[in-house]
């Protein structure tokens, strides 16, 4: 099944459908960079693993690269993993005109609105979640063990895992909303991640809100969603403050 028809932040939905799969893994991957979850230097995941991730044939993968490549965005070389080189010249404000008014937020000020509608998001995916897609969140979720040592893996793997969950609850509006607000302070969340146990932790957050929504309980899920949150906060906080 073909889950990707997930939305670039800040992107309109019904226009990304139209674009070939190849194309919207480059957008993915693209936002990735322009948020910071992946920064200069980073080696991406392999063509097999990011097909696994993402959900798509590695040779969609592999044009989505070839796109990057072009856009001076990433540097594929013969024999050695695939680098990101930088944003290709374009900030996130640039491409995503809907963050620019979380520009001069505080993370308490954004972290409590995304607490807000992802719970009341999460509480709505719990009523209306299809059996596809359950396993789909499963499986990223099975697949984030593998990846404790791994930040670069996991992030990707982590918003692919957010992505699904917040477009399960059938409100377009509302979860093209809580996936802008995820992409807030993404590169301090990268640095929080690399401390020991921090990929471990949030593994286990990701389980327990399956378990939940596996039991058909809207109100587990959605406590389950507000301590994760709670997690991302404390964590994430003295990062910023550096």
């Amino acid at each position: 099944m073909d889950f990707l028809h997930h939305r670039v932040p800040g992107s309109g939905t019904r226009e990304i459908t139209k674009r070939t799969v190849k194309d919207q893994v480059a957008d993915k991957i693209a936002s990735m960079i322009q948020t910071g979850l992946l920064q200069q230097g980073d080696e991406l995941p392999s063509e097999r693993e990011l097909a696994a991730t993402l959900s798509v044939s590695r040779e969609s993968v592999r044009g989505a690269l070839s796109v990057l490549a072009g856009r001076r965005m990433i540097d594929v070389s013969q024999g050695s993993r695939t680098r990101v080189l930088g944003t290709g010249g374009q900030t996130f404000q640039d491409t995503v005109s809907s963050l620019g008014g979380f520009k001069g937020k505080s993370i308490e000020e954004v972290t409590e609105a995304r607490a807000l509608v992802e719970v009341e998001v999460v509480r709505l995916a719990a009523a209306r979640m299809k059996p596809a897609v359950l396993d789909r969140l499963e499986a990223l979720v099975d697949e984030q063990a593998t990846m404790l040592n791994d930040p670069v893996r996991f992030q990707i793997s982590d918003r692919e895992f957010h992505t699904v969950l917040y477009e399960a609850c059938g409100n377009e509006l509302l979860a093209n909303y809580v996936v802008d607000l995820y992409a807030f302070a993404l590169d301090a969340r990268r640095k929080a991640l690399k401390r020991k146990g921090a990929i471990a932790h949030s593994v286990e957050d990701h389980r327990a809100i399956v378990k939940a929504l596996r039991a058909k309980h809207p109100t587990h899920a959605a406590d389950a969603v507000r301590a994760h949150l709670d997690s991302v906060y404390t964590t994430t906080l003295p990062e910023l403050k550096k």
